[in-house]
């Protein structure tokens, strides 16, 4: 599985809506940074996000200020404020503790890296991974994204979204990541169809050579998506009889849980709010 560096701002889903505002820069500054370049110099910013020297210049400082960023010699990362923040978004915590305990029981049963990942825009967001000692322990990680088209968590969120999900995918472009990787059309609507019908998505090597995943989708109130569960395994250790019960106990059990909390009305739980807005 290889992980898609994130993109500048200017050309993801979340451009903002007046670049030429404060915010808009400052949106920019911090998408200079992925997970290949998280220290920039002045002049990478620069480069990377397209604001004038002195604005970037006058931004950053500001923005070490509050912590959103770090010096580290001359080069800049980003601040521990922001991982701070990023602790307190009430989706991601509530899907996390919700998830991780049958995560823990599916790394157990199986002894591979298992993922949770939701979607967001065109792409999944993996918001938890946990692995063993013989698993995945480079590509994927939390907070990365790949394409839903070409991952198992991607096709399962697509077959339990809205057709329109997978019509703005397609009419996106099917990009090869490798040479396993689906880019028909006809060939992913299939896909998209047989999982529909067996609750289970299965990805060969479409991401990383080598390497195989099968996903469920995990629900929450009023059977809407929250996002789906999945095993990444070398191929030759890959068994899709052997590992799909365990893994469809699993996600019926995040789904069971996060159901109960919200019949329970557990304060601030935006269980309706699951889904990325299209």
């Amino acid at each position: 599985m290889t992980t898609v560096a994130a993109r500048p701002c200017v050309d993801s889903g979340a451009t903002p809506a007046d670049i030429n505002s404060v915010l808009g820069k400052v949106q920019l500054i911090l998408d200079a940074f992925t997970t290949e370049n998280d220290e920039l110099t002045l002049s990478d910013l620069v480069r990377r996000s397209g604001v004038a020297k002195a604005t970037v210049h006058r931004l950053a400082q500001e923005l070490i200020i509050w912590g959103l960023l770090e010096r580290s010699g001359t080069r800049y990362r980003l601040g521990l404020r922001l991982f701070e923040m990023g602790q307190l978004v009430p989706r991601q915590r509530i899907l996390r503790e919700s998830a991780l305990p049958y995560m823990e029981d599916l790394l157990m049963a199986t002894q591979e890296t298992v993922h949770f990942a939701v979607h967001d825009g065109l792409e999944v967001l993996y918001i938890e991974k946990i692995i063993g000692h013989r698993g995945l322990n480079k590509q994927s990680r939390v907070a990365g994204r790949l394409p839903l088209y070409c991952t198992a968590t991607g096709k399962a969120i697509m077959a339990f979204s809205p057709e329109t999900l997978l019509a703005e995918v397609i009419a996106e472009g099917l990009r090869p990541v490798t040479r396993h990787t689906t880019v028909s059309a006809a060939v992913l609507r299939k896909q998209v169809e047989r999982i529909r019908r067996e609750r289970i998505a299965v990805e060969h090597e479409e991401t990383r050579l080598g390497y195989t995943s099968m996903a469920v989708p995990v629900f929450g109130s009023s059977s809407v998506l929250a996002g789906a569960l999945s095993i990444t395994a070398p191929t030759v250790r890959m068994s899709v009889s052997r590992f799909s019960g365990a893994l469809r106990t699993a996600g019926l059990g995040i789904s069971r849980t996060l159901q109960a909390m919200a019949h329970a009305q557990v304060p601030d739980l935006p269980l309706t709010q699951f889904c990325a807005p299209d």
